[in-house]
């Protein structure tokens, strides 16, 4: 049935970044309506482990950006109770040789001066934090403020809690433009949408949603496979990961790489990634992926060698040449906001992104620069 509506502020996408610009919207007195193709969290968001993370990130933008997303991700914490499965359970990045501690060391020394709290753990110290820790680790770093939400609920409450209205299974073929260049809502296979800003939070797709508007942003999909093992009780107290972890963030290769991140959940399975590589939209399994992620989290927790994979999954995660996401107005097609590129780091940034985006939108004063992440950023050229 093609129907026309008409709202203030369209929004692409209902994954998490999607569910958090619809909620501070809402809040912010607008009358919002989310597109999606899929479900909630039907993409990258339903593919992920729920990470909210500072302890990967250097000082600059993107760490401003996560403390100010964990911040607002506590409140909702306190206001949607145990539903989105919140655990502020904090982060332990272990080391193996006394060189990558001391690059560790290094790196945390820097994230201190940008406000983040960092522990040095001495080795004899590791497995008071984690008893089941492989031994002969050379040491490591605490970071209580990392945490962990589920993600496929936490996208379905912020999007209930937003009051917004969702029509889901609509896909959108076009970013309407009047005659002047701004944007006038969006066309679909259902209908068009009628609205003076459109929201492009589509995630690893924010590149193709930009095609429709007539821009480019060259979001590429980057594919991440995840383990999961059989309920167990608590044995990973902490976010666990190798201090290459980082390293593999921050690397432009299309290579496959692969660094142990393992972490327990409130359900008792074990998560363990993480995977990297740039391979399209290519869905088919990788046993070699998945070997290189069960090797690695093995090295770090022995007892995960008797302990049966249950299953595993993959996602795509939405990469952008330079790891900062696409945030803010697009001058290129006034009315165009876009939140998305935020790679592996979505579901952290994804409250400070919504509530950015709804500041902008309501025409306040951003609460941050958002000069690196403005989407034209990359030119007009071609990818």
């Amino acid at each position: 049935m093609s129907m026309r509506l008409t709202c203030d502020v369209v929004v692409i996408g209902a994954g998490m970044v999607g569910a958090a610009c619809a909620l501070y919207a809402s809040r912010a007195g607008l009358d919002v309506i989310v597109v999606d193709r899929g479900p909630v969290a039907g993409g990258t968001t339903g593919a992920g482990e729920g990470n909210l993370l500072v302890s990967d990130k250097e000082p600059g933008p993107e760490l401003e950006l996560a403390l100010v997303s964990a911040r607002l991700w506590a409140g909702l914490a306190a206001e949607l109770g145990d539903r989105i499965e919140y655990e502020p359970k904090g982060g332990v990045v272990v080391a193996a040789e006394p060189e990558e501690l001391a690059a560790l060391e290094r790196f945390a020394a820097g994230q201190r001066a940008a406000g983040i709290t960092a522990e040095n753990v001495d080795a004899d110290r590791l497995r008071d934090l984690e008893p089941y820790l492989a031994p002969g680790l050379a040491g490591g770093m605490r970071y209580p403020q990392d945490a962990q939400v589920m993600p496929t609920l936490a996208a379905a409450h912020l999007l209930r809690a937003s009051g917004a209205r969702l029509s889901a299974g609509r896909t959108v073929t076009e970013v309407v433009r009047g005659a002047d260049g701004a944007v006038r809502g969006v066309r679909t296979d259902h209908g068009d949408i009628q609205a003076p800003a459109v929201v492009n939070a589509a995630g690893t797709w924010g590149g193709e949603v930009a095609a429709r508007a007539g821009v480019r942003l060259p979001v590429l999909p980057r594919r991440g496979f995840v383990l999961v093992t059989e309920p167990l009780p608590r044995r990973v107290r902490h976010k666990v990961y190798a201090a290459d972890y980082v390293a593999d963030v921050a690397s432009d290769s299309a290579a496959l790489q692969t660094s142990p991140v393992v972490e327990g959940t409130a359900a008792g399975p074990v998560l363990i990634g993480a995977s990297r590589e740039r391979v399209g939209f290519d869905r088919s399994f990788s046993l070699p992926a998945v070997r290189a992620l069960a090797a690695g989290a093995t090295r770090l927790f022995p007892f995960l060698s008797g302990v049966r994979a249950m299953r595993s999954y993959l996602g795509f995660r939405p990469y952008l040449p330079d790891h900062l996401p696409a945030i803010g107005p697009d001058p290129r097609a006034p009315g165009l906001f876009h939140a998305c590129g935020h790679e592996g780091a979505g579901i952290g940034l994804a409250t400070g992104t919504g509530q950015l985006i709804a500041q902008v939108l309501s025409g306040e004063k951003p609460e941050l620069d958002l000069t690196p992440f403005r989407p034209e950023r990359f030119g007009e050229e071609a990818p």
